[in-house]
C-alpha cells in the first residue's frame, strides 16, 4: 500500500483549544473561514445538483449554458482562432527554435513534439474544412466533423473557461483534504485509491467527465496521485454528468425509465470501479510520482480523531494558499494550455473516429466477436446492438444515435446504459488523457474500454432482464 506523505502540510493546530485572542487563534479562524467559504463555492459550482429550466444540472452547467448562449455563432470564430494559433505557434517554435525558458508559459503552450504538432495540424485543417465545407464528406459531413464543430466544441469552450478558472475552489482550499481524510479507508479498501479521489468521483458524476479528468490531471501533476492512481481515476470515475445521462436516455428512447436507467449506471460503475484497478492494464501501472515523490499523507496520527485530522488538514491547506490573484493567474495559464493543446486534438481524433463510424465497416468488424456474447446474454437484436456499443470508443453519443433505431426497448436500455459506463471515448475523454502526463496509450485505452464494456454488459443485462 502506498504511504502518502504530504511534505508541505503540517498541522497548525493541536488537540488543545486555541485562545481566540492569540495570533494562532486569529490565524486559525481566518484559515477556517477560507476553507469553508471557498470549498462551499467549489461544491456549489461543481457538485451540488439542482433543477433549472426543467432539467437537473449544476451551477457550472448553468454558467456554461449562459456563456454558450451569449457567444452564439461567434464561438465558431473563437474555435478557428484557437486551432489556427495552436498549430502556427507550435510550428514556429519547431522551425525557428527560439530560446524559450523551460517551464515558461510559451514553452508550455507551443513547445510540443512532432506527434502533437501533427495532431494540431490535423485539428486546424479539419476545423477549416468543416467551416468552409470544402473537402471529403468523411471530414465535413454533419454526422462526422459537424458533430465536433457544431455540437461538442461550442460546449467545451465555455465549459473549460469556467471549470479551469474555478477548479481551485474545489481542489486547493481544503475540501479534498477534508473529504479525503474522512473517506480514505473506504476508497483504499474498495478501489485501491486515496480518499481525496472521492472528490474526483463526485465532480464527474454530478458535473462532467472532463471536469473530473481535469481534477485528476492537476492532482497527478502535483504528485498527490501516483501514476497508477491517476490512471485508475481517469478511466474509472470520469463518468458523464447526470444531465447528459438524461440526454442519452431521451435520445435512445428510455427516458420513461430514467430512474432505473441511472441507478443501473450507478451500480455498474460501482462494480466496475472495484474490478478494474485489480486487473491489467491498470494493475500493472507503477506507483511512481510526477515529481519523483509523493506529496500526500492520508494517515491519521494517534492523537487525532478522524474528524479532527480532516478539519486540521483542510484548514492547513487553506492557510497555505496564496492570494486569489495568484491562483487565477495560474488557472489562466492552465486554461490556455487546455484550449491550445486539447481543442485541436479533439478535432483530429474525434473527426477521424466519427468518420470511421459513419463511412467504414470498421466498427462492424470490431464488434463481430460481441454478437455471440450478446446472444448468449439473450439480448434481442444482438447484431444491431454490437456495432453501437463499439462505436462508443469514438464518441459517447454515437451509441445513442445508432441505437435509437433498435426496436427492442430492453436492447436500447442496455446500449444506452453501456455507453455511459464505458467511459473511454476518443472525441473527449480519450483525447484529454492522451494529452495529459498520465501514461496511457491508445491501445491501453481501447483495452480498458473493452474490459469495461464486458463488465458493464453483464451487470446491465442482468438488471434489464429484471425490468423487461
Amino acid at each position: 500500500m502506498t504511504n502518502y506523505i504530504d511534505k508541505s502540510q503540517q498541522p497548525i493546530l493541536g488537540n488543545d483549544p486555541v485562545d481566540p485572542e492569540t495570533p494562532q487563534g486569529a490565524q486559525w479562524r481566518a484559515a477556517m473561514w477560507k476553507f469553508l467559504l471557498f470549498s462551499a463555492l467549489g461544491m456549489a459550482l461543481f457538485i451540488i445538483p439542482f433543477q433549472w429550466d426543467g432539467k437537473i444540472t449544476i451551477l457550472l452547467g448553468v454558467l456554461t449554458d449562459t456563456l454558450q448562449a451569449l457567444l452564439g455563432g461567434y464561438v465558431v470564430y473563437a474555435v478557428l482562432a484557437i486551432v489556427t494559433t495552436s498549430f502556427i505557434g507550435a510550428l514556429a517554435v519547431k522551425v525557428l527554435k527560439p530560446n524559450l525558458h523551460e517551464g515558461s508559459m510559451w514553452a508550455k503552450l507551443f513547445d510540443v513534439d512532432w506527434f502533437w504538432l501533427g495532431a494540431r495540424f490535423l485539428g486546424a485543417l479539419f476545423a477549416w474544412m468543416i467551416y468552409l465545407q470544402v473537402g471529403p464528406e468523411f471530414i465535413i459531413n454533419r454526422n462526422t466533423g459537424g458533430v465536433i464543430f457544431e455540437d461538442l466544441i461550442p460546449i467545451l469552450i465555455p465549459l473549460f473557461f469556467f471549470a479551469i478558472l474555478s477548479l481551485p475552489f474545489l481542489t486547493d482550499f481544503g475540501l479534498m483534504e477534508f473529504l479525503g481524510t474522512l473517506s480514505s479507508k473506504v476508497f483504499v479498501k474498495l478501489f485501491k485509491l486515496p480518499g481525496r479521489s472521492a472528490v474526483d468521483a463526485m465532480s464527474s458524476w454530478f458535473g462532467a467527465a472532463s471536469i473530473g479528468l481535469l481534477v485528476t490531471m492537476q492532482e497527478y501533476n502535483k504528485s498527490y496521485y501516483s501514476l497508477r492512481e491517476a490512471a485508475i481515476i481517469a478511466t474509472t470515475f470520469s463518468v458523464t454528468s447526470i444531465a447528459f445521462t438524461y440526454v442519452v436516455a431521451k435520445t435512445i428512447g428510455v427516458d420513461n425509465n430514467f430512474v432505473f436507467f441511472y441507478l443501473t449506471i450507478a451500480l455498474t460503475g460501482f462494480i466496475a470501479a472495484i474490478i478494474m484497478p485489480r486487473i491489467p492494464p491498470l494493475s500493472l501501472k507503477p506507483d511512481t510520482y510526477h515529481s519523483g515523490k509523493s506529496m500526500l499523507d492520508e494517515g491519521i496520527p494517534a492523537e487525532y480523531s478522524t474528524y479532527q485530522w480532516a478539519v486540521n488538514r483542510a484548514v492547513t491547506r487553506a492557510h497555505s494558499m496564496p492570494s486569489l490573484g495568484n491562483v487565477f493567474k495560474h488557472s489562466l495559464k492552465n486554461l490556455f494550455d487546455i484550449y491550445f493543446g486539447l481543442i485541436p486534438v479533439i478535432f483530429a481524433i474525434g473527426t477521424i473516429g466519427l468518420g470511421l463510424a459513419e463511412y467504414t465497416p470498421v466498427f462492424n468488424w470490431l464488434s463481430a466477436p460481441l454478437v455471440p456474447l450478446l446472444e448468449l446474454l439473450q439480448i434481442p437484436e444482438a447484431a444491431e446492438a454490437a456495432p453501437a456499443m463499439i462505436m462508443g470508443f469514438a464518441d459517447m453519443y454515437l451509441p445513442a444515435l445508432v441505437g435509437k433505431s433498435i426496436e427492442s426497448e430492453m436492447t436500447r436500455f442496455i446500449v444506452g446504459a453501456a455507453s455511459i459506463t464505458q467511459i473511454i471515448y476518443m472525441s473527449e475523454v480519450g483525447a484529454l488523457i492522451l494529452k495529459s502526463n498520465i501514461k496511457l496509450n491508445v491501445l491501453e485505452l481501447f483495452l480498458i474500454f473493452i474490459l469495461r464494456t464486458l463488465i458493464s454488459l453483464v451487470v446491465i443485462t442482468s438488471v434489464a432482464h429484471l425490468l423487461y
